[in-house]
């Protein structure tokens, strides 16, 4: 399809830090990926490399592994996150506690630098410039890239300083 078919613009953060049936969170993170650029409205674009991060918010954890997807759609940003539970469900996906262990979690970040918010999905997403987990994967795709209402993402993780260490793979 050609590329104006796919209007939109979606970064996706995916990360997981429990072993499963699939193997490793390595495994996981990858098996999301490809479940990702195998849906029919997506075109992937790109995605970082695997990044090792401490537990965030719950730090009494396995440490994670972490990913950002960059993408191109053509559906709308809520259809997307849709689509994006319903890989998390089909690799297993159990919600539990907040910020606990899990096998994957995948996160709509940012869709077209839209400023949304419904009972299921808010745009950017609301943590995303407070956790370097995300920042540093999307920044190697997206050098300059903005999060509306908090500016550029490389000062939001310079501001972190090295209160949240991230270990490319």
């Amino acid at each position: 399809m050609a590329a104006d078919c796919y209007p939109h613009l979606a970064y996706i953060g995916l990360g997981g830090n429990l072993d499963g049936s699939l193997g490793s969170a390595q495994d996981y993170v990858e098996t999301a990926i490809e479940r990702l650029a195998r849906l029919d409205e997506i075109s992937m674009l790109r995605r970082s490399r695997l990044y090792r991060t401490a537990a965030w918010g719950k730090t009494d954890q396995a440490d994670f592994i972490n990913a950002v997807a960059e993408l191109r759609c053509s559906v709308e940003a809520i259809v997307l996150f849709q689509a994006i539970q319903r890989i998390e469900e089909d690799l297993g996906r159990v919600r539990g506690e907040r910020w606990g262990p899990r096998l994957i979690d995948l996160d709509l970040l940012a869709f077209n630098q839209q400023v949304f918010e419904s009972d299921s999905l808010t745009l950017p997403h609301p943590r995303m410039h407070q956790r370097a987990f995300v920042l540093a994967p999307l920044l190697e795709l997206q050098p300059n890239f903005e999060i509306p209402g908090h500016g550029r993402a490389a000062d939001s993780l310079a501001a972190l300083g090295n209160s949240q260490p991230v270990e490319a793979l």
